[in-house]
């Protein structure tokens, strides 16, 4: 293995356990102090679900949870009101985009539902400033926890 790569995976595990033993809490219940740059984890429980990085970690939970925000900044949720509403395949054509499906009566109250269930859940973070680092970590995290919303695929 390339040793500069080494370096950085080396760095991956503490920084998870780190990650993962961190106290939970809930985005209404957030501790004034955040970090700015960070790996994120939401949680049910016991049940890991998703991994994401950000530089700006207070402004992308308020993207990822408030009623207003569209299909583009919560990403997460949009995945979750698909899961609820079975329609669970991406379409590139604009009958069943996700610009169309958030204009649907039916799947807007689900999105709704599922930002207001992403703002309860539990929610653990680890700083992390470094982009490669935030990168790394990510998939590093979503492939142990085999957290079921991450998805690596391209389009």
């Amino acid at each position: 293995m390339d040793l500069t790569f080494q370096h950085y995976a080396e760095e991956l595990h503490p920084s998870f356990e780190r990650l993962v033993n961190q106290t939970p809490v809930t985005i209404t219940d957030l501790p004034r102090e955040l970090p700015r740059q960070c790996v994120y984890l939401f949680s049910e429980g016991d049940r890991h679900l998703y991994v994401g990085r950000s530089n700006n970690f207070r402004n992308r939970l308020r993207q990822h949870s408030i009623d207003g925000a569209q299909h583009n900044q919560a990403v997460f949720a949009f995945k979750l009101a698909r899961e609820s509403t079975g329609q669970t395949e991406a379409s590139y054509t604009s009958e069943g985009s996700r610009a169309s499906l958030s204009t649907d009566p039916g799947f807007a109250r689900a999105f709704l539902l599922a930002k207001r269930r992403v703002r309860a859940m539990d929610l653990r973070y680890v700083e992390e400033v470094d982009q490669l680092c935030q990168a790394l970590l990510e998939i590093y995290a979503a492939v142990v926890l085999r957290t079921p919303y991450n998805d690596f695929a391209t389009h």
